[in-house]
């Protein structure tokens, strides 16, 4: 068995910049909805996919924005449509209030890669963060690049074990998530001495007494234990900033997650309204 954890507002917002705009007679928007549902039917006709769950950021619940509005206001506006999708579909659906999407679904991979009967869990998202997630049991699933990334390939491009990637971009940064680094901090540096010492709380602040080995494959080591000494409290700031929480309260039981298949009143009714009527023709039955 292969549970399927999708990060739904990544999803809604690679929908929304890439398909065409779309509204309603009233003016509502529900172009990114509509290529919503497009990307979760395509996600149901994969063979391997019998339990799954989408996560969502907390979103304004608005079904009407102005013409005027930014793009995060429309894409906020899309929210409700898409979860409309999920129920119509069958598929369960966790919205995320009081923690981040990202949490949830390192709190669900942890809890389902610990069931005998998973084979595996596929986290379906392109955020670096839930590389952290990866073990075993668990892989990250670039969807649009159709790229699978494993631990080992994690291993492989950072140098450390994915438990240890919140260490290594509070040093090095990650401009992705606004997280500055530490001045003169490297890959090369970081990952060796993380390779090592496994945090950075336990990396030494001076750097006379780093291991050997870890001094012979490190240039500026006291450059580089100064500045870490200097940033030391905003290094563990980040890194704890960017480390997932697994301890969530979700109902990750298997029953919870397994598709039951599609309500198709439901569906007929949505698509009078968003569209992509056409779309139900390639939605399977239950697998």
């Amino acid at each position: 068995m292969i549970v399927h954890l999708v990060d739904g507002t990544f999803e809604l917002f690679r929908c929304f910049h890439g398909a065409p705009r779309a509204q309603t007679e009233d003016g509502r928007e529900i172009g990114a909805a509509r290529a919503f549902l497009f990307t979760m039917i395509k996600l149901l006709r994969r063979q391997d996919v019998t339990h799954v769950a989408v996560a969502f950021d907390a979103m304004a619940g608005r079904t009407r924005a102005p013409q005027t509005a930014d793009a995060s206001t429309l894409i906020r506006s899309q929210y409700l449509p898409a979860t409309d999708v999920l129920r119509a579909l069958g598929v369960t659906y966790w919205p995320i209030l009081r923690a981040q999407a990202d949490d949830a679904l390192a709190t669900a991979a942890r809890t389902f890669s610990s069931i005998r009967e998973v084979e595996r869990v596929v986290i379906a998202t392109t955020d670096k963060d839930l590389l952290q997630c990866a073990t075993p049991k668990v892989v990250i699933w670039d969807r649009i690049r159709d790229r699978i990334t494993t631990e080992d390939d994690v291993r492989t491009r950072f140098g450390v074990d994915p438990p240890v990637l919140p260490d290594l971009f509070a040093l090095v940064g990650d401009p992705s998530d606004g997280m500055p680094g530490i001045p003169r901090w490297g890959l090369k540096a970081a990952s060796t001495l993380l390779a090592h010492y496994r945090s950075v709380d336990a990396i030494p602040l001076d750097s006379s007494v780093w291991d050997a080995s870890v001094q012979r494959n490190v240039r500026g080591a006291a450059s580089l234990a100064e500045s870490l000494r200097i940033h030391h409290r905003e290094a563990i700031l980040m890194r704890d900033l960017l480390r997932l929480r697994t301890d969530l309260p979700l109902p990750t039981t298997l029953d919870s997650i397994e598709w039951p298949g599609a309500d198709r009143a439901a569906l007929d009714k949505l698509t009078a309204v968003i569209g992509g009527a056409e779309m139900l023709e390639k939605l399977p039955a239950r697998h």
